[in-house]
This record gives structure tokens, sequence and C-alpha cells, in this order.
């Protein structure tokens, strides 16, 4: 058994948490690339014929919560220390270790405005906030995909496409930025553009596009990608853009074109589907429309937008089931919505189960998660208590088992053996945390009673 309660203190005190987590691991032969000095351990099982996993070891619940969950399961991984004293104290190079590490990963959204110490014994807020912008560049990010119900959202990033002074516009043919009060990689652009359509024709949901191509500068420049992209394939395009964007800003496109790799389109000429040239601004209504008739789709966005429209379906089905609930008491009927929500065959929640997938230019995807108030439950734990009295539930650490089963299954595709395996883990996970939820450490300690390890 794990001291995890030394761990947690360990971080909370701001104490040497490197040094203890290197006396929990033994350190790695595998280096990330151009970073030789990297710090990169290994653990589990790595007998059985398995493709292994990196895990970045970030802050609070994201922290124990790994430390606990590839203690229990044994599966083989590599781990990347980058919890927020080591991001400040190494420059934010830890960033750099975890984004070129070259297999499946996973990441846990880092602390935001964390307080460590600097060289000076000071408290200070964290070098690079989160972090997560430097680490997207530095591992060459060009989208994340995220699917919750019918619907999956494409979201380049970190495209931001809102300007509209012409005067400032251009776009680099050395490096294909698009270029005017806000910077869109176009190179990254055209990555996300092709996933999308790869996305449609293997899947055969419906494609939406949601750019601005009339008001802003760069999404003239997106769509002409896009339009560039379609030609020569066997795609329908029903509402169209009023423009060809691809002529319109032939020459500044081309400069893009010409840095992509020469096979960029090959193998597209036989791709199919259906798709619709929206304005941004329309797909927040469709994608209710989309929701409620279980339309199954697929969305392509610039971040800015891309970051509205999962804040959308995060946050729309609590209201259309509260909506529900009025209507049922209205007409008197005992039935409750929530139940009738899974009878209809819905299967959104409240967003915090939507997953994230990042995609890379170079390298495997990196499966990610966002851990909403988990340096405040953590020192719940630290006090004592943490159900506060009895108002709070004890932290639930199944999303650290159901992601680690997403990036195994996608590092092994064809493993039936590791699938069957993970079905029975999870069953016995949720047995223990039933209706009544065990404190972290006794759900650690049941977990690592009942589990057969890998």
């Amino acid at each position: 058994m794990l001291d995890l309660l030394n761990i947690a203190k360990t971080e909370a005190d701001g104490n040497d948490l490197l040094k203890l987590i290197s006396s929990l691991y033994k350190s790695s032969d595998i280096r990330p690339k151009g970073y030789p000095n990297a710090i990169v351990w290994e653990g589990g099982n790595f007998d059985k014929k398995i493709d292994p996993i990196a895990h970045s070891l970030t802050d609070a619940y994201a922290l124990l919560g790994t430390i606990a969950a590839i203690d229990i399961l044994n599966l083989p991984f590599y781990a990347v220390p980058m919890w927020s004293q080591i991001r400040h104290d190494k420059n934010l190079e830890p960033l750099s270790w975890f984004g070129n590490m070259p297999m499946t990963s996973i990441k846990w959204s880092t602390a935001g405005d964390a307080y460590v110490n600097d060289k000076n014994g000071s408290r200070v807020v964290v070098m690079g906030k989160s972090g997560n912008a430097p680490l997207r560049t530095q591992a060459g990010v060009y989208c994340n995909v995220r699917p919750y119900g019918p619907i999956t959202v494409v979201r380049c990033m970190p495209c931001l496409p809102y300007s509209q002074n012409k005067q400032k516009f251009e776009v680099s043919k050395d490096t294909g930025i698009i270029h005017s009060e806000m910077n869109t990689p176009g190179i990254q652009m055209a990555y996300a553009g092709r996933l999308f359509l790869k996305m449609i024709s293997e899947t055969g949901k419906l494609g939406r596009i949601a750019f601005k191509p009339t008001q802003a500068m760069e999404d003239g420049i997106n769509a002409g990608i896009i339009t560039w992209l379609l030609e020569g394939t066997k795609f329908k395009i029903g509402r169209k853009w009023a423009v060809n964007a691809y002529e319109e800003h032939k020459e500044s496109i081309n400069k893009i074109i010409n840095l992509l790799p020469k096979d960029f389109k090959l193998g597209m000429e036989n791709w199919t589907g259906q798709i619709e040239q929206h304005i941004s601004d329309t797909n927040y209504g469709l994608l209710v429309w989309d929701l409620i008739e279980k339309k199954e789709c697929v969305v392509l966005a610039t971040d800015l937008d891309g970051d509205r429209l999962t804040d959308l379906l995060a946050d729309i089905s609590d209201p259309l089931r509260r909506f529900g609930d009025i209507i049922l008491n209205h007409i008197n009927h005992n039935k409750k919505m929530n139940t009738l929500w899974n009878e209809l065959g819905y299967t959104t929640g409240n967003g915090r189960d939507m997953t994230s997938v990042m995609h890379r230019m170079d390298g495997p995807p990196i499966h990610e998660q966002t851990l909403g108030s988990a340096d405040a439950m953590l020192l719940r734990l630290l006090d004592g208590d943490e159900s506060m009295g009895g108002t709070k539930q004890p932290y639930d650490p199944r999303i650290h088992f159901v992601l680690i089963r997403d990036a195994y299954l996608d590092a092994n595709p064809n493993n039936q053996e590791l699938k069957e395996w993970f079905d029975i883990t999870l069953k016995k996970f949720d047995d223990i945390y039933g209706d009544t939820r065990p404190g972290f450490i006794e759900g650690y300690k049941l977990l690592k009673e009942n589990i057969t390890p890998w």
C-alpha cells in the first residue's frame, strides 16, 4: 500500500515532492526527443505484450488519483513530473518533456493560479499559469476532439479568428501563421480540417462547419483551406457559404498549402459524406436541435467558437431536464425527468463526463481531462473531513480509471483481453463506489483488495 496521505501532505506543504515520487518508481531509459535530461519514470507490468501510455503527474487529485489508480491497475506506464512547483523550477521545460513523449498520453489540466516557492523562498504565482497553452505548442497539438452524446466537436487550436482589420492582415509564407490582431496557425487548421473530413467519411455522421468567413479575416482563410480540402473529394455540400473562400484568398492560402506535406490530400479523393457550411453563430441553436433529435454530427470550429460550443454541450442538458420537470409537474405526472432522460435514450450528463482528445501533428494523441475543484477537495482530505460534516461526498476517482481505460484501448485497439479486463475492473470499481461513496484512502484500500492487477 502506498502512503497517499504523505504524498498529499508533501505537496500541500511545499516539501520535496520530486524526491518522494522518485522513490516510488524507477528511472526509465525512454527520453522525449530533444530532451536527454528529462525526468521520466516507469512502472507497472511490462511483461505482457501491451503498449504503455504516458501520464503527466500534475497537481492535487490529478496527481494523487493517478498515483493510486496506476498502483491498483499495474499496467505498464511512463510518468513525467509536471506539477506546478517543478514547472516553475524548471522554467516550463517539463511541458516539453511530456509533450514530446512518443506514445499515447494522459494530461490532467494543471492548476491555473497555484502558488509555488521561488528561489528566494517567497510564495509566487506559478510561471505560465496553467501551462496549457505552451504545452500544446510544445506538443504540436493542432486540435482537440470532444465527443458528447450525438455531437462531436473538432476544435482547431490555438485558432482565434476574430479580427476584421484588413490593413494588418497577412499570411506568413515561412510559418503559415494567419496574422492580424490575432494569430491563427494555418498549418494546424489544415490538419484539423483534414481530421474533420476523415471522421465524417469514416463514421457517416453529418458534418457542420462553424466559421465566420464573411466577418473574421482569419476565418476567410480557414474557410478557404476547407474549400481546397474538399476539392476532388466525393463529399456533398448542402448549405454553402456565399463565396468561394479559396478563390477569394488564393494567394494567401497557397502560402499555407506550400508548407504542408506533398501527400497531404493522398487518398481523400474517395472520401464521402454530407457537409453543411454554416457561420459559427447558427451552430449554437442547431446543436440544441441535434441534441434533442439525437442527430449524430461532427462540428469543425476554431478555438474560440469551439470553446463556446463545448460549453453549450456541457451546460444545456441540465436546463433541458429542468424544463422537462416543469412540464411534468404542470400536468401532475409523477415521473421525474432524470428517469425519463435515460429511458428516452439520452446519454449526456452535466458536462463533467465530457472527454477530450488532443491530436498532435507528429505522434499519438493526448487524452485530456479537467478536474474541477480538485485542490479544494484535497484540502478537505488533509483536514480530516472529506464530507464536511456530511454536506459533501468524498472524492470519486472513477474518472481516473475511465480515462486510463480510454488511453490504453486507444494505444492497443485490437487487444480483446485488455478490453475484457477493463470491463471487469470497472464493474468491481462500481460495486465498491456504489450508493455510499467511501473516503479516498478507504476506497484505495478496498480497490487494492478487490481488483486483480494486470
